[in-house]
């Protein structure tokens, strides 16, 4: 058996020569395994696949680290039981690779939520006679049960909370697959609104790949050493900058000589 976890995309049509298909495209993988359940450690066989891509902040520590053994951080989280063992290994990937076109496949989802409903759309009751003299009575469930047992037997249907329900539709086949966008055109209408989660079973091998490696990309490492070097030479051209000589300029000193001033006596008077 295989299968797969997709996401529900807005129906389209497809052309098969001249007449034209009602189809659903659901984004479908890549699936990470990791978990493998084996008969000897769990006591039965089964596959845990993780889906989309979800914050680490918003995911449990324990969660957390079952998850970084495969290196991924899902969305979602589903379990498939098989019948055997399965030669798989966790971080293993399964794509839509794996179905061809023509495959019959189920596709279980979770039905849209419709409310509080009457008994003509829940059960689709016919409803009362639209004659003369039949007022307010158009949607009603009628009777309920005789008078006898004086209780309503378990099972009867009545009015209440329609749709969100686990839902699996069988026999729709696969018309085509776009390998590169990851999607599967499914004939038909698959249950539930769209970005929807979708589990498709079907007969067949499973196929699994490994993972692609991202390529670690080369660390460019500083030169540091050609600058400390430029530093160093630097620092060294410094003190022979500050060795250089300096030409002593001697300026001669011109010194002026005044001629000596006679000084004049005046002799006082003779009394």
């Amino acid at each position: 058996m295989k299968f797969i976890l997709g996401k529900k995309l807005p129906m389209t049509q497809l052309w098969d020569n001249d007449r034209v298909l009602a189809v659903t495209p659901v984004l479908a993988g890549p699936c990470t395994v990791t978990q493998v359940k084996t008969k000897a450690l769990d006591k039965y066989s089964a596959l845990q696949l993780s889906f989309g891509v979800r914050k680490e902040k918003n995911i449990k520590k324990p969660q957390l680290g079952h998850f970084k053994k495969a290196g991924v951080a899902p969305m979602h989280v589903r379990e498939f039981r098989t019948e055997n063992d399965a030669d798989a290994k966790i971080g293993n990937q399964i794509d839509v690779s794996t179905f061809a076109v023509g495959d019959i496949v189920s596709v279980t989802g979770t039905s849209k939520g419709r409310g509080f409903q009457g008994v003509v759309k829940r059960h689709g009751f016919q409803g009362g006679r639209k004659s003369h003299g039949n007022k307010d009575q158009l949607r009603m469930p009628g009777s309920v049960g005789p008078k006898g047992p004086a209780h309503i037997f378990k099972g009867m249907r009545m009015g209440g909370r329609m749709g969100n329900e686990r839902v699996t539709i069988q026999n729709l086949s696969i018309v085509a697959i776009d390998v590169e966008k990851n999607i599967l055109y499914i004939k038909g209408a698959v249950p539930g609104a769209n970005d929807g989660l979708l589990l498709i079973k079907g007969e067949g091998e499973l196929m699994f790949r490994t993972a692609p490696v991202a390529a670690e990309e080369p660390k460019v490492e500083e030169p540091k050493v050609e600058e400390e070097a430029s530093v160093e030479a630097v620092a060294a051209e410094a003190p022979a900058a500050a060795e250089v000589p300096v030409e002593e300029v001697k300026t001669e000193e011109t010194t002026t000589e005044t001629a000596p001033v006679n000084e004049t006596k005046e002799e006082a008077p003779a009394a």
